[in-house]
Formats: structure tokens, sequence, C-alpha cells
């Protein structure tokens, strides 16, 4: 057979699946007002004066709903704390940062706040004013300030989703304003995407009622968004996807098999039991692995991951200047 055939056989079909999957999906509640936020802030960061490079970064895990007035759902492993570490790294690098990003996840900047409840890291003052406990006050302030000011120069988006239907139209959604500033356009697609769902219009409307006996329930493979991503809707753009596995033996496999499939730029491959430490950067001119520095015990291995991240994208968009 042809290569080239089966490669035309497999984008075809792709491009069937994720049609039907977008056509099928309930629409986005607030797919306008999105589009609206997202276009004033590409407007804002790239003036022809100092135009800045811009990163969509996708984080935390999407469910899959069991009904349409969802009580039950599947979920994807993810804290977002990858995801919104690394927004902080893009940030402090000078980009403006697209932060789409499961709800009720670590958002940029609070990742280094105390896991205690809120009400305890807070207390009433003598004047009955609201003030951090003095053993958090520190960190807390400077969670506050960094948040703010990025806020303040329009330099940070913040999008929610929850659900795989939500995720999939925002990213599509967003990569196509994204994609008008070509090659300053960066994609580093952190997000624990579900590979398996239940179509919409298969799906009960109401509670599914446990005194029906066992549950016997269909799923469906999520059509691979990231071959139309890199070919369609941001074909300039410098493209990331990442791999998790729990089996170390098969994970640099299928990295690679990514990377070719989809024409990624880079995929990063993360272990389960290791992903905190290490992570192997698979490219068209070999793998990287990046680990955390050990000699400092604050040290996340996100630094210099975003470090050669930087680097690459640099270089990308030098190429083709």
């Amino acid at each position: 057979m042809d290569a080239s055939n089966g490669l035309g056989d497999f984008e075809e079909t792709c491009d069937d699946d994720i049609k039907s999957f977008l056509d099928s999906s309930p629409p986005l509640k607030n797919a306008a007002e999105i589009k609206r936020k997202t276009e004033e802030f590409m407007r804002t960061n790239s003036n022809s004066e100092n135009p800045k490079r811009i990163v969509l970064v996708t984080s935390g895990g999407t469910t899959v709903p069991l009904e349409q007035r969802c009580v039950r759902y599947i979920d994807n492993f993810s804290s977002g704390h990858r995801g919104a570490t690394s927004a902080e790294y893009f940030l402090r690098a000078g980009y403006a940062v697209v932060f789409l990003y499961r709800e009720g996840t670590y958002q940029p900047f609070c990742t280094s706040l105390p896991n205690n409840p809120l009400l305890e890291c807070l207390q009433v003052t003598k004047e009955s004013n609201i003030a951090a406990c003095p053993q958090y006050e520190k960190t807390i302030k400077e969670a506050i300030i960094n948040s703010h000011v990025v806020t303040s120069c329009g330099t940070l988006l913040k999008l929610p989703f929850t659900t795989i239907f939500e995720y999939l139209q925002n990213l599509k959604l967003i990569a196509s304003s994204i994609s008008s500033i070509g090659s300053r356009a960066l994609f580093y697609l952190a997000a624990a995407v579900s590979d398996f769902y239940v179509p919409w219009e298969s799906m009960a409307v109401h509670k599914i009622q446990s005194s029906s006996g066992p549950l016997d329930m269909r799923l469906v493979q999520v059509p691979k968004m990231l071959l139309m991503l890199r070919r369609d809707w941001a074909p300039k753009a410098f493209c990331i996807s990442f791999k998790l596995e729990t089996d170390k033996n098969i994970l640099l496999k299928k990295a690679g098999t990514a990377l070719e499939k989809y024409n990624m730029d880079m995929v990063v491959a993360n272990e389960l039991l290791t992903r905190k430490e290490e992570v192997i950067v698979v490219t068209k001119g070999g793998n990287v692995v990046v680990q955390r520095d050990r000699t400092r015990a604050d040290a996340d291995v996100e630094e210099p991951l975003i470090k050669l991240i930087l680097d690459r994208h640099s270089a990308s968009v030098s190429s083709v200047s």
C-alpha cells in the first residue's frame, strides 16, 4: 500500500470523526463571550509596537458525563499543577498566556499556596480586618502581587472547562484566534484529555437509576484533534503535546508515534510515578531528558522544561523570520 494513501485515509477518517463529534456536542453556552475575550486578548498582546509571543496552556483533566443532566461522570486524573506552574514560567519569560483550565484545579500563582483550607490560613485582627496568618503571610502576599500584576497588564486570560465537550470546543475556538500570529503562537497541551466518551445523543437524559441493575455502557474513542490543530486550526504555531503512561516500557514508543502521526514539534513523555522528577522531551532531532534540580528543595521539573521550550520556540520563530 502507498504510504501517502494510508496517511490520506487516516486524515480523512479523523476529519469525519472530528466533524461528527463537534456537530453532535452540546454547544458551548458562552461561546460568544469566550470568542470576544480571546480576540480582545489577542489585540492587546499583538499590537505592532511590541507584539508578544502567546501560548495556550491547557491544564487539568476533562470529565466524561454519563447523563445529559449530569450526576455521574468519568474523570481524568490531573490536579493541574504542571499546567499552572508552567504558565507562571511562561509569564515570567514575557509570554502572554491563555490558560484553559479545568474548573477547580490549580491556577497560576496558586501552586505555592498552603494546602490548608482557606479559613485556616486567615485570621480576624483586633480591628475586625482579615489578614493572613503570620506563617502564611509572605507566600500569600507574593501570590496576590504576582496575580494582580499579570491581570493588570492583560497578559493572562483564564478560561475554565469541565467536560470533554467543552474542552475540545474551546480548543478549536481559541486556536482559530491565536493562529493569526503565526509562528509566535505556542500550544502547550498539558491537559489530561479523555480517550473515551459517551456520545451526547446516546447518553441518558436523567440520572441513571441503580434499581435498573448492573450498568452496561459503551464508550467510544474521542477523535484526535491534534492533527486538525496542526494542519488546519493553527498550522504555523509551535505545538507541544503530552504523553502520560503508567508503563515506562511503552512510553517513548507512544510519544514517538504521536510526534510523527500528528506532526508535533515536541512531545513531553512522562511516567506517572516519576513525572515530578523527570520528563523526556521527544523531538524529531532526538530525545532530551529533563530533570528537576535535586540540590534545591523547592526546585521543580517545569523550570528546566520551560527553558528548553523557550529556546526551541525562539529557534523556530527565527527560522521563519
